[in-house]
């Protein structure tokens, strides 16, 4: 028999059966072990996955693959495939060594002879795979990582609980800023974090477990001296901001109001060495920090503010916390610009910016309260919203006016209705609950009637035990219109 021969299991030659396999020398029966169903099943998905693993490696390195769905089954889908198929190997050979052999599987030695033609070639054939399988992992990984930090893994494979935000965000000052630069920002802790805050997120989507809409604010957001100001720089001095403000009545359509201020964004003025206008909130030497008794953060119970000189001021104001609860919190730049990225647009600011870009014809009559009432309408779905906006503004207005006044001008009416259903498009998701006004801003006072805004604090109520308050002047923030 040659060398060959006497390493593999035989058979009679008469009877055709296989013999006895207690003759077989350990290194056989481990191979064989791997040769049964689930053994060949791990064998064949972990050839598969790994070659279209590779495939579509190549394919996104060349950039011939370029859709974003394919970089999920390449990065995610199939290596999964090969890592599952690779752990059906040895798990094939336990079943079968337990159905052998029992005890005596262990009483034998692994003995690799390289004197035998056959395992060389198995320990090389061992290595070869190794290597290329740990190449293509690394590749693997490498390329995974990237693209689970890409704007398009968190915006849009959650579609339908993220299109909000991610529509919102395509469309803001920070569209050019991917959304790991905020949400998560450099080093390997928060990233950790966040992929594991993730796998919750993920449970809630798959389960439908998930809020309608989405909660804000974030309350595990890495604070912004780690995000915000890799960009922004609240030293820096930015003196004065001229700011306008446009708005129409449904009485006068053409002619608007338009007011302007001077907003104080100060910093560090390089003149008298010292922080003032808005941006003092988040300076170097001062600390502030307020106790929240909302989840919104919109009722705001003690605040405290250390100065350079390390006195501490603490003012106080009447009121308890939802649910017994409070939270302290140190003052960064999203408490007031808790927006930033994820910009909705206010209804009435949305229409009266309409009126004075000509996108809707302030010359047509009640067509700033028809907008209003077109929009303000309840719709099932946003599909609902496409097929009706136009013709309900068409529709208000044939019985505001007549039919002929329609008729005359439909063009003009249709480029109008157009311009509003673009502006529920980007606004307004029913199915998420998401609508005008659910999300509101901090900077400025504009919603101050539902706490939103500067007068959270600036209230003239909150004073400390000697009666200091702190003020609600408005010449602290901005010039007088």
């Amino acid at each position: 028999m040659t060398e060959k021969q006497s390493d593999l299991p035989t058979t009679n030659g008469d009877t055709g059966d296989m013999v006895n396999e207690d003759n077989f020398t350990w290194q056989q029966k481990v191979g064989l072990s791997m040769k049964t169903p689930i053994g060949l099943l791990g064998i064949g998905l972990t050839t598969v996955c790994i070659t279209m693993t590779v495939l579509g490696l190549l394919g996104h390195i060349t950039g011939l693959i370029e859709n974003p769905y394919a970089a999920i089954v390449t990065f995610l889908v199939f290596p999964s495939g090969a890592v599952f198929g690779l752990f059906l190997i040895p798990v094939s050979g336990y079943l079968r060594r337990k159905k052998w052999f029992k005890d005596n599987i262990n009483k034998g030695n692994v003995i690799v002879d390289f004197g035998k033609k056959s395992h060389r070639k198995t320990v090389v054939l061992f290595l070869v795979l190794s290597v290329v399988n740990l190449a293509v992992f690394s590749l693997v990984i490498y390329e995974a990582y990237h693209f689970t930090e890409s704007d398009f893994f968190c915006g849009a494979i959650c579609h339908t609980v993220m299109d909000p935000e991610y529509t919102a965000y395509q469309r803001s000052p920070h569209a050019k800023v991917g959304c790991v630069s905020c949400h998560i920002g450099s080093g390997a802790e928060w990233y950790v974090k966040a992929k594991l805050s993730g796998l919750r997120q993920v449970k809630a989507v798959l389960d439908g477990s998930f809020s309608t809409p989405i909660p804000a604010p974030v309350e595990h957001l890495r604070p912004a001296q780690d995000t915000c100001e890799a960009c922004h720089w609240p030293e820096k001095f930015h003196g004065k901001k001229v700011k306008q403000f446009v708005s129409y009545t449904n009485d006068d359509q053409e002619n608007p109001d338009i007011q302007e201020i001077a907003l104080h964004i100060g910093g560090r003025n390089p003149l008298t060495d010292t922080f003032e206008g808005i941006h003092w909130h988040v300076s170097n030497n001062v600390k502030v920090e307020y106790e929240s008794l909302d989840d919104r953060r919109t009722s705001i119970g003690r605040i405290k503010v250390t100065k350079p000189s390390g006195v501490t001021e603490e003012y106080a104001v009447d009121g308890e916390a939802e649910g017994g609860v409070s939270k302290w919190r140190t003052m960064d730049c999203v408490d007031c610009h808790n927006r930033p990225t994820h910009v909705y647009d206010d209804l009435e600011k949305k229409i009266d910016f309409g009126l004075h870009s000509k996108k809707i014809d302030p010359t047509i009559p009640g067509i700033r309260e028809d907008s209003l009432a077109v929009l303000q309408k309840e719709y099932t779905t946003r599909e609902e919203a496409q097929e009706q906006i136009v013709e309900s503004l068409l529709a208000l207005q044939a019985d505001r006016h007549d039919a002929d006044f329609v008729a005359e001008n439909e063009a003009t009416l249709i480029s109008s209705g157009a311009y509003l259903l673009n502006a529920y498009m980007d606004n307004v998701w029913p199915k998420m609950k998401v609508t005008w006004g659910t999300y509101k801003g901090h900077n400025g006072h504009q919603n101050e009637d539902e706490g939103f805004g500067c007068f959270r604090c600036h209230d003239d109520e909150h004073q400390t035990e000697f009666g200091k308050t702190i003020s609600q002047s408005c010449d602290l923030c901005h010039d007088e219109p």
